[in-house]
């Protein structure tokens, strides 16, 4: 059999079905029968059961019991072809290619002086001294006596030494790169869960991680990066490159990446990806991209998500093309980063791509001549409307996938030559795709069901958790908690989730984690969290409350309590009081129904703003939500903002006033009441420094002044405007 690699090249495919006796199943990726439809025209439609299309053909030339593909026969005398079920290769055993290190060592061979990742300010770091860097690594862990199946977790922010250090784990170890905004007690449960035992930080790392690894007995590794050097070099450890371990590497079938996801209980699950599952979906998503090295990928997307780490990262790798390391995304640096890099493509969540949008009008007073090959869109659904402003925008195809951590990311995606589909996350990619019903039947053409999937970058299951495997795996399947269903020419269409997770912009919250800190709060009795209609985020989260007898405690207390306990976006951006939370009949919370019944109590009777700097935020406020006046105790995220748009405001404020406000202040400042008291604060501590400064001049005689000025000018010499 020709191995779909080959399709292209098949002189008669409409023979394909039946190259032997017309009964053994053929397996095809995706990729080779969407081909395979563009040279004679058959339909390809995901075809999820193997079995002999003879048996349930239907009038249309479908299959009616699969969807899958009928090729027509050559002529009259002729059986019909059986259906290719496209199993992307699943039951093969990975091959020594199937790991990372074989994928660094392959570009670096194939293009040793190809710039491989790329920083603001930093000198480039080839594919060459990328494998040098990822061999220096594995060797300073082996010297540590890290072994192939230790947990090391990472806590950089985003940039080069974040990409060169997940590849230079996961390389030999099993990497756990964790957000470094969390905070002391998520910081200890997710080191804890991992059963980590190093822990990679930045030299001159000053947050909670340290106190916390050192408490738990962690061996701390510390990278140090000197930024003369190309993006992605450094040292760790204090080890010299000399002085490091030989490296050894893991294989194909080990361990290299465990990601926590979130879900409808207190506890997230762990789900652990081997080397074949990422070069798989990273392989894949090149392959649907048609990355070549003449491509430069600008990341603005976390490093410790997968969406970061396969679809931009390694992706890239996979493409032998460039990647640029930005410290994450931000509206007014985006397009200057586009002009001086010149990015072939980028890929986001759908909130940055809506602010891409907003800032519209500078990308072609920053980048003029720029053109993107396309845009890609992942991790949460992207809204019509912002798939038309940004296609037109940018004039180049916007290409929106289906993803999850437990696929390894991609799943399923718009073709990039194709048609393509706002409101749909396209065909099947490198995995396979079906519907099913709650019984674990698999539904027929025009069915809605949920979601199930299997494939190459599928984890094999979730670690140490034998009831969610349970619940998770049916027949092979696995069920994502996504309803879906097809439509005629086999573009998925994702309706609503089945799990109670809330999907705030990209970021997956588990509503029972906030219930549980909500609940250490000594003057809560009961609380639940919940997800809310927003018209960027597509979700917000909400919380109600019931408070003790005799409890006080309002929204602002309770918000900043949390703020101490929990990351940012973890965080209810309004909460309800309430006598009782609503139960069904059962006697069960329904949370997925609250904000219908408990929707009326987040908003609050309107009261203007009473003063000049209230007023001035009610200004800003509409100018950047585009809404009508807003009262001074409605919520921001409430009225659509998000943190980008709170980038805005906070820019606004310090253009206006004089006072610079760090954006997660709006966080847990909301309101324009709220706000301007900060505001006020800024502004008198900024006149005190004033006066302060003024009276010790005034003690200063004439000479010292002069010497002071002199000495100024020195440092910061004067030039005209």
């Amino acid at each position: 059999m020709q191995s779909s690699r080959g399709l292209g090249g098949v002189e008669d495919q409409r023979h394909l079905g039946h190259l032997d006796d017309g009964r053994q199943r053929s397996r095809w990726s995706l990729h080779g029968l969407e081909r395979l439809r563009g040279a004679c025209g058959v339909l390809v439609i995901p075809a999820n059961i193997e079995h002999s299309l003879t048996d349930c053909i239907d009038s249309g030339g479908r299959c009616g019991r699969c969807r899958g593909v009928r090729l027509p026969p050559a002529n009259a005398d002729e059986p019909a072809c059986e259906v290719l079920p496209m199993t992307a290769k699943m039951t093969q055993e990975p091959s020594v290619d199937s790991a990372l290190p074989a994928l660094l060592r392959e570009q670096a061979s194939k293009q040793p002086a190809a710039a491989a990742l790329l920083a603001p300010g930093r000198p480039p770091l080839t594919y060459a001294d990328l494998w040098g860097q990822v061999q220096y690594i594995a060797g300073a862990l082996r010297a540590q006596g890290v072994t192939s199946s230790t947990r090391v977790a990472v806590v950089l922010p985003n940039g080069p030494e974040m990409a060169a250090t997940f590849l230079g784990v996961a390389a030999c170890a099993v990497c756990a790169p964790l957000n470094p905004a969390y905070q002391a007690a998520e910081l200890r449960f997710y080191l804890e869960d991992t059963r980590a035992e190093f822990v990679i930080v930045g030299k001159g790392e000053c947050g909670p991680v340290l106190a916390v690894a050192r408490d738990m007995n962690l061996g701390v590794l510390e990278i140090d990066a000197d930024p003369s050097l190309p993006a992605g070099r450094f040292s760790i450890g204090g080890w010299s490159r000399d002085g490091a371990g030989d490296p050894s590497f893991s294989e194909a079938r080990d361990p290299a990446l465990i990601l926590h996801t979130s879900g409808t209980t207190a506890r997230p699950k762990i789900v652990p990806l081997s080397h074949a599952n990422l070069v798989a979906s990273a392989r894949n998503i090149a392959r649907n991209l048609a990355l070549r090295p003449a491509d430069r990928c600008m990341n603005v997307m976390p490093l410790f998500h997968i969406h970061g780490l396969v679809g931009a990262l390694l992706a890239s790798v996979a493409g032998g093309s460039s990647i640029v390391c930005s410290p994450g995304f931000d509206d007014r640096a985006f397009f200057d980063w586009v002009a001086h890099f010149e990015p072939s493509w980028y890929t986001a969540v759908p909130t940055i791509h809506q602010s891409v949008v907003a800032q519209g009008a500078r990308y072609r007073q920053v980048a003029p001549a720029h053109r993107f090959r396309f845009v890609r869109s992942s991790s949460s659904a992207l809204p019509p409307k912002t798939f038309d402003s940004l296609q037109a925008l940018t004039g180049v195809p916007v290409i929106e996938a289906f993803g999850m951590t437990e696929a390894s990311h991609e799943m399923a995606s718009n073709p990039l030559s194709g048609p393509r589909k706002a409101g749909s996350v396209g065909v099947p990619t490198g995995a396979e795709i079906a519907l099913m019903d709650e019984s674990g039947r698999l539904l027929a053409a025009g069915a809605t069901g949920e979601i199930v999937i299997r494939g190459p970058g599928v984890t094999a299951g979730y670690e140490n958790n034998t009831a969610a495997n349970a619940k998770a795996f049916c027949d092979g399947w696995f069920r994502t908690g996504d309803q879906g269903r097809f439509d005629d020419e086999g573009y998925l269409y994702i309706s609503g989730r089945l799990k109670e997770i809330v999907n705030r912009g990209g970021e997956k919250i588990s509503p029972r984690e906030v219930d549980e800190a909500l609940l250490e709060h000594p003057d809560v009795l009961q609380a639940v969290a919940f997800a809310v209609p927003h018209p960027t985020l597509g979700e917000d989260l909400a919380a109600a409350v019931v408070l003790r007898d005799g409890a006080r405690s309002g929204e602002f207390e309770l918000r900043s309590f949390l703020f101490a306990r929990l990351a940012g976006f973890k965080v209810p951006s309004s909460i309800a009081f309430v006598d009782a939370i609503p139960k069904g009949a059962t006697g069960k919370i329904q949370r997925t129904s609250l904000h219908e019944k408990l929707g009326h109590l987040l908003g609050r009777a309107f009261v203007a703003p009473g003063t000049d700097v209230e007023r001035s935020l009610d200004l800003i406020f509409r100018e950047v939500l585009g809404c009508a006046p807003v009262g001074r105790d409605d919520n921001f995220f409430s009225l659509g903002g998000d943190s980008l748009k709170g980038t805005q405001v906070m820019a606004r404020i310090a253009s206006e006033h004089g006072v610079e406000i760090a954006v997660p202040k709006l966080f847990s400042h909301p309101t324009i009441g709220m706000l301007a008291i900060e505001v006020e604060a800024a502004k008198a501590a900024a006149d005190d420094w004033t006066h302060e400064l003024a009276a010790e001049i005034d003690q200063m005689t004439d000479e010292e002044v002069a010497r002071l000025l002199a000495q100024e000018e020195a440092v910061t010499p004067w030039s005209p405007r």
